[in-house]
């Protein structure tokens, strides 16, 4: 039985229906060029007035259509406001009216929820929200009356604990198309990036048969939402801000529209990303997307919060992720699953940059270390023609990657590099690495100021938001030292910086790391070299 699909509108519908055509018609087809994928907004407010308003901010914002969260309205009765609802609204709408079961907030009985819904078809809605469940009882009653339609049915599964595995997402996705939907909508919940990976493959594949809506809730699904138009989906949902999300993980319209570009997006578009956990907090999205943007290249930058690095990489959908920023605690890990690497990487351990090589397999590179170095020396007294960290005592906080990366650089400028870390072994290990071989201390043993130096390089998370009243040492040890460096540049002046800069020491920010190790990523990505001051700019908020 096919999901109704002609006739009875309202002459006050026609226009939007021609928008509705005019954005559709090629959305989710996977042969085309740039992709039809609609942004919609959920509309969430408490009265109708509320929810005019928020459709006309949508509007404004860049959304292509509109849902209508009848559950969110308070004193709604269908048969004296939806009309009127509907009326005041010039953008397409997906009428929903999500019972607690399904997640939703209507409480009631269930004939007169459908019958709202029935009832906003007949007023000529572009689309109504059926949950799966209820479909069958929907689509009976509706072919009982031997009616035809033009409303679009949307049949939607959610499910708010786990992401199925492939096999059973592909049943759904047959069930569901079967049953009778014109557009199939399946939401899950991403418990591990590789969910949101699965999800994105299902929805390329199943979009060939059909228009689907698939996507993976939670911050580890994000990617399922910013790379629908890539993967053929038929539309994606922005919040109008960050507080009125209607599903974890749902990113703005305006961060959809501006910062990822979901409307110049395309199957051929290829995908970079930062890979870290944590990663909100991360403004790599930022400043690459910005300089691809003014590039004008077909590339989009994405937050990746992965748990399992090897899980991650083994579940990549496909060759057109070509670049990987890697951050905290992935950087060992990155330089063991490339295939090869470049000679500084492999000598540091550790890896920030991976490049999709022509065999399928990933290159791995090392852009921390100079970024680094080259900012602290800029900050020091250079009146020789040598490098200002020769023959200093620099003491690196942290042996992971990024500590790694800068005991090495440090090392080869001729300094004598201390190695401060919770675990001594590990510190001790890196130490007896450098080359001229260095020196592993406990952290407490920097903490309780028995290790001095001319140089505090900090490279663990200790102080970066939310944490940023915290610093990784007493402000007594930080004013010992003549100049300090934190890789932290969230916030750019951290609780250790304000103590060293109280203290009279020469403090350098992390912006000038992260610009600079992410400009070489960029041009290892695209083979172009980006606008370092607009990347800048964007980590400064300027």
């Amino acid at each position: 039985m096919q999901g109704p699909s002609a006739m009875v509108g309202q002459s006050r519908m026609t226009a939007v229906h021609a928008q509705l055509q005019a954005a559709g018609s090629e959305a989710g087809g996977v042969g085309s060029g740039v992709q039809g994928t609609l942004l919609c907004s959920s509309l969430t407010a408490s009265t109708m007035k509320g929810m005019i308003e928020e459709a006309k901010e949508a509007k404004a914002a860049g959304a292509d259509s509109v849902e209508l969260r009848l559950d969110y309205l308070v004193d709604f009765d269908a048969g004296n406001d939806l009309e009127g609802l509907l009326n005041a609204i010039d953008l397409p709408c997906i009428v929903t009216f999500r019972p607690l079961w399904e997640g939703g907030r209507y409480g009631g009985e269930e004939a007169p929820r459908l019958a709202a819904l029935k009832l906003a078809m007949e007023l000529g809605a572009a689309y109504v929200d059926v949950e799966f469940l209820v479909a069958q009882v929907f689509f009976a009653a509706l072919k009982a009356e031997n009616k035809t339609y033009k409303t679009k049915v949307i049949v939607s599964s959610h499910d708010y604990e786990n992401t199925a595995s492939d096999e059973k997402l592909r049943q759904l996705v047959a069930a569901i198309r079967g049953v009778g939907a014109d557009i199939v909508k399946f939401a899950t919940t991403g418990n591990d990036i590789t969910d949101a990976n699965r999800v994105l493959s299902i929805v390329r594949e199943a979009s060939k048969d059909g228009p689907v809506i698939g996507l993976c809730m939670g911050e580890k699904g994000q990617a399922t939402r910013i790379l629908a138009p890539k993967y053929g989906g038929f539309l994606t949902f922005g919040a109008l801000s960050p507080e009125r999300q209607t599903a974890p993980g749902q990113p703005t319209i305006h961060q959809l529209v501006n910062l990822y570009r979901l409307k110049e997006q395309s199957k051929d578009t290829k995908v970079l990303g930062i890979v870290g956990n944590p990663i909100g907090h991360s403004k790599s999205p930022a400043i690459h997307n910005a300089a691809l943007s003014q590039g004008g290249l077909d590339y989009v930058y994405v937050p990746l919060l992965v748990d399992d690095f090897d899980a991650f990489m083994e579940s990549l959908p496909d060759s057109d992720w070509v670049g990987l920023g890697v951050t905290i605690p992935h950087k060992t890990a990155a330089l063991a699953a490339a295939v090869e690497s470049d000679d500084v990487a492999r000598q540091i351990g550790a890896a920030n940059t991976l490049v999709r090589c022509e065999d399928g397999g990933f290159k791995a590179f090392n852009t921390d270390w100079l970024a680094a170095i080259s900012s602290i020396e800029n900050a020091m007294d250079k009146t020789s023609g040598e490098s200002p960290l020769k023959g200093k005592k620099v003491v690196v906080l942290g042996a992971g990657g990024a500590g790694r990366a800068l005991a090495f650089g440090a090392a080869s400028r001729g300094a004598h590099v201390v190695v401060a870390n919770r675990t001594v072994d590990k510190a001790s290990d890196l130490a007896r690495q450098l080359s001229p071989p260095g020196e592993g201390v406990s952290l407490a043993d920097l903490q309780n100021g028995k290790v001095q130096g001319d140089v505090l390089v900090n490279t663990t998370s200790v102080g970066m938001q939310p944490h940023d009243d915290q610093s990784p040492l007493p402000e007594g040890v930080t004013a010992t030292f003549s100049v300090v460096f934190d890789a932290v540049y969230t916030p750019l002046h951290t609780k250790l910086l304000q103590h060293a800069e109280k203290a009279g020491a020469t403090i350098v920010t992390g912006e000038k790391m992260f610009v600079g190790q992410a400009a070489e990523q960029y041009h290892l990505f695209t083979g172009e070299h980006p606008d370092t001051e607009l990347m800048t700019n964007i980590v400064l908020g300027k």
